[in-house]
């Protein structure tokens, strides 16, 4: 069964951002129309038996069918989906990580969205640590069996990412083996700056050559749960314009842009944030705070003021260590068009490796120290002439570098 709802133009563009006018007569079946499904079906799992989580490392396949798609004037409009799971079977309050009190949540979300098709992969992993912080289970009282149920819910979001019309599919049964693991601090939440003022000025996705990664700061404490705090960034500002990204394979679902010289949270129809003259300026984003404001509303955990402290210009930066016998492996700028204080470099190490980040052809100005680990890799507060940075574990990072700040990232690729 499906529903007819009629809208008026104004409501469609403001819901499904789509340029359409109708005349001044009464609503009829000629006006705009948004027809949806009511409910749709999610097919049972085509595994059977227990789904041992801690050994399934092959994604979780969940598919669903929409025999009547949303759709306006048989233009596709393409929802968003969610996947919830109840370990009770009921779905009255989804439990929120980032909440002090989940007193009473019986169901949880997972993280990911999808916006294509009628499936999802899941990760198996995700869902035991989800379970493991809704329920607060122990390494005894961690259960050898749990029934999950399973429905998907989908929604149209607007340009501002705001939920309309959602809907719920059946629920489904799925048969967990769960384990016990020790939750780890979650990572720092990271920022990202884009724009033309930013790296390459392009705009581009590309992590170093177009956006930029803000700066966990040193002395400054995350919050062990959702990883959020106060995080940094300096380097020049040409006044061009940029944006904050949330993460960068979101489609722009976190964001932060200005309006009417105010800082905005979560609208895709704000402008570029600019200085008013070019400069070494200081980004501080308060991400706890930020987590407090609504989407579409201004918010002052975001702060660019100009940077009162000295910073050099280098020709050149390089990594060197045992695995070239310390000559310089050359770094590359991000911003090529404008004054750089950020590098970056890709490269393969081998455990036991060490390294330092170096002005090019001199041992004047060197960084070192102690890595901090992260899911992703690990980073460090740079130290002059610190001690050499060990690689634990092999493989291929890239290599982010503030000259400022002397703040290191190692992202494992």
């Amino acid at each position: 069964m499906i529903m007819k709802t009629i809208f008026k133009s104004t409501i469609l563009l403001a819901v499904a951002g789509l340029s359409l006018f109708t005349s001044c007569k009464d609503d009829n079946d000629s006006n705009p129309t948004l027809t949806q499904p009511t409910t749709f079906v999610l097919n049972e799992l085509s595994v059977t038996g227990n789904i041992d989580l801690e050994k399934t490392t092959a994604p979780i396949n969940l598919t669903w069918s929409q025999p009547t798609p949303y759709n306006n004037f048989n233009a596709p409009v393409v929802p968003t989906y969610w996947v919830e799971m109840s370990p009770t079977g009921q779905f009255t309050k989804a439990f929120d990580a980032n909440a002090e009190d989940n007193t009473g949540a019986d169901y949880f979300v997972l993280d990911e969205t999808f916006s294509s098709g009628t499936a999802a992969e899941i990760n198996a992993q995700n869902v035991n640590r989800t379970m493991l912080q809704m329920l607060g289970w122990t390494e005894t009282t961690t259960p050898a069996l749990q029934k999950l149920s399973v429905r998907v819910k989908a929604a149209v979001r607007d340009a501002s990412f705001n939920e309309y019309f959602p809907i719920y599919s059946n629920v489904i049964t799925m048969n967990t083996v769960p384990y016990y693991v020790e939750l780890k601090p979650a990572d720092p939440e990271i920022w990202w700056l884009i724009g033309a003022d930013i790296a390459d000025g392009s705009w581009g996705g590309d992590i170093g050559k177009c956006v930029i990664p803000l700066q966990t700061i040193d002395g400054i404490e995350y919050d062990n749960k959702t990883g959020q705090g106060e995080i940094q960034w300096i380097g020049y500002l040409g006044g061009n314009g940029f944006k904050l990204r949330g993460a960068l394979d979101d489609n722009w679902a976190a964001q932060i842009g200005q309006n009417d010289g105010g800082y905005v949270k979560n609208d895709g129809g704000s402008g570029n944030i600019t200085v008013s003259e070019p400069g070494i300026y200081k980004i501080t984003l308060n991400t706890i705070e930020l987590a407090k404001v609504a989407d579409g509303e201004n918010t002052t955990a975001l702060k660019i003021e100009k940077y009162d402290g000295t910073a050099s210009v280098f020709s050149g930066m390089a990594i060197a260590g045992s695995f070239n016998d310390w000559s310089d492996a050359s770094m590359t700028p991000c911003s090529t068009g404008w004054e750089n204080h950020d590098w970056y470099i890709t490269y393969d190490f081998a455990a036991g490796d060490q390294v330092k980040v170096k002005q090019a052809e001199s041992w004047d100005f060197n960084k070192g120290g102690s890595f901090i680990d992260y899911s992703q890799g690990m980073y460090v507060y740079g130290v002059s002439n610190g001690d050499n940075l060990e690689i634990s574990e092999a493989g291929k990072y890239m290599i982010i570098f503030n000259d400022i700040t002397g703040y290191i990232r190692f992202i494992k690729q």
